[in-house]
């Protein structure tokens, strides 16, 4: 009797695991492991934009959907999105020259000076003088202006990296950078006083200039209907005596807090030498259609980016940038999720759209196009969940979410991550700040097109490893594995690790998908601005 009374009960427990979508379709770790020695092999050369490793991880991933059962979501059928795009690679034979005084110098590329932005727009036949505008820097709610007393028209503009000093969060955030402070955002700014171009001085903060030139050595890649850019350079530090008279003056504002602009009694000439190339990326999209009836009609989003950085600078002998971590591993988690929620006998509520992107590296250039040219209406996306690096050191205790204080996902991840036993942190202060963090993957893209978006990543909380260990551990790999050749698969992946990020964003897509409300950006947000256009434009 007693027999029988067991395999009642077990039978019962079958029937519910079943039944049930979180056990319909196990993760494997196997299979993840499978997906990131394929993408991260040598065979793939580092997949880079538009390279032959990158449509060999894009006809890979397409497969793999198909294999699954997961639908093409473009009319017509098909998995990818294609996107023109243009490529520039600043060639030995420019010639950049600074004069001052009676005196000419010739700059060395990648010695001397690096090309932010590469191409024939970039082309300067005579020379221009040049005006050191501090940081560069316009920003009214701190009542700032680097700006304010020098004309910059057809001049070019010399800029510090960063921003203002201040301990006072109420200043420019205190210690943390804020959005002024990003690179973009300063050219942007030369440009629309009129600068016919920009220099940046770095602050290298331990970081060589020699790794700085093996960053800024790949081909420049954008998308072929932006708008042309200006020239824009980064200068080597040690050469400021050919710019200014006295180059420790403008570090001696930046300390004291005495920034000032000035004109400078020099000026600059680029005659630039390109090889320049037009050519199809692709983005790589596939669907699951949601079970309920309403709700089918509006969707998850699901991202990670497939691109690397390709074929670069040798270190130690070895010039594959395979970036395996970065981001062999988020394509290897979104591809299983694909496969699980395509085998569960229970279907969410909402569809869900897998999307693979490509361009990551050279600026948001695929999740740009696609918020540019969405398949479904951006107002009908009610988030997206970005995966940029699957934790593989160990298993962990605690995990970050970027951007997720923006919006309800905070709340929703909060209540996801209780049920699990895991934590929820703050970025530590070494790292980047939340606002930094939001713009450097592609989910800064979908937020700007009005999606609540967030980026969730391993904490430094480990179940064998101490805090302190944890923290050295990622400093050094931040500094000597990530975007090296370094991140290859012979460094030590731990597969249980990556699983268990999976089983998180698994339970939190799940519940996204089945809630009935949609996550909503919280009070002041700009990105809800972009979100109410979107419904306004039916976009």
């Amino acid at each position: 009797m007693l027999k029988y009374f067991y395999i009642t009960i077990i039978s019962c427990f079958l029937v519910t695991v079943i039944r049930n979508p979180l056990y319909a379709a196990d993760l494997n770790p196997d299979s993840i492991k499978a997906h990131i020695y394929y993408l991260g092999n040598d065979r793939l050369a580092g997949r880079a934009t538009g390279s032959n490793g990158a449509a060999l991880a894009a006809d890979y991933i397409a497969t793999k959907l198909a294999l699954y059962g997961i639908k093409p979501l473009k009319q017509g059928g098909g998995f990818f999105q294609e996107i023109p795009m243009h490529g520039s690679r600043t060639l030995p034979a420019s010639i950049l020259t600074i004069s001052r005084g009676d005196s000419t110098d010739s700059l060395r590329l990648g010695a001397d000076y690096l090309m932010y932005k590469t191409g024939a727009e970039t082309f300067m036949p005579r020379s221009f003088p040049l005006v050191f505008v501090g940081y560069g820097i316009v920003a009214p709610e701190y009542d700032y202006n680097d700006y304010q007393t020098v004309d910059v028209e057809d001049r070019i503009v010399v800029y510090l990296e960063g921003e203002p000093r201040s301990d006072n969060p109420l200043y420019f955030a205190g210690a943390q950078p804020t959005l002024h402070a990003s690179p973009e955002a300063k050219q942007r700014l030369a440009i629309s006083h009129g600068a016919r171009g920009c220099i940046l001085i770095p602050a290298l903060h331990g970081e060589s200039w020699a790794r700085m030139a093996r960053e800024f050595s790949f081909e420049d890649v954008r998308l072929a209907y932006s708008v042309s850019g200006n020239l824009s350079i980064v200068i080597n530090p040690d050469i400021l005596d050919k710019l200014f008279e006295d180059p420790s003056e403008i570090y001696r504002m930046d300390e004291t807090g005495s920034m000032r602009s000035f004109a400078l009694k020099a000026s600059m000439q680029f005659e630039g030498r390109f090889a320049e190339r037009d050519f199809l990326g692709r983005n790589v999209i596939g669907y699951l259609p949601g079970a309920d009836r309403e709700l089918r009609n509006s969707y998850l989003l699901l991202t990670a980016h497939y691109d690397h950085l390709g074929i670069g600078p040798a270190v130690n002998g070895d010039s594959i940038y395979n970036g395996v971590c970065d981001n062999a591993s988020g394509v290897a988690v979104l591809l299983e999720l694909a496969r699980v929620f395509a085998g569960t006998s229970e279907r969410a509520r909402r569809s869900m759209i897998f999307l693979f992107l490509t361009g990551e590296e050279k600026g948001l250039l695929g999740s740009t196009y696609y918020t540019d040219n969405p398949l479904v209406p951006l107002y009908k996306t009610i988030a997206d969940i970005n995966i940029d690096g699957a934790p593989l050191f160990e298993k962990f205790k605690d995990v970050v979410a970027v951007g997720s204080e923006y919006s309800t996902l905070s709340r929703d991840l909060q209540h996801i991550l209780d049920e699990m036993g895991v934590k929820l942190s703050e970025i530590p202060d070494v790292f980047f700040n939340e606002a930094e963090s939001l713009v450097r993957s592609d989910q800064f893209s979908f937020a700007k097109a009005g999606i609540p978006s967030i980026l969730i990543v391993e904490g430094l909380h480990y179940i064998n490893t101490s805090y302190e260990s944890g923290l050295k551990r990622m400093i050094y790999w931040n500094q000597n594995i990530y975007h090296s050749p370094a991140d290859d698969l012979n460094q030590r992946l731990n597969f249980r690790a990556a699983l268990q990020y999976a089983g998180i964003i698994r339970q939190f897509a799940e519940f996204l998908a089945n809630e009935a409300s949609e996550p909503q950006w919280h009070e002041g947000i700009p990105f809800s601005a972009a979100r109410l256009r979107s419904i306004i434009e039916n976009k």
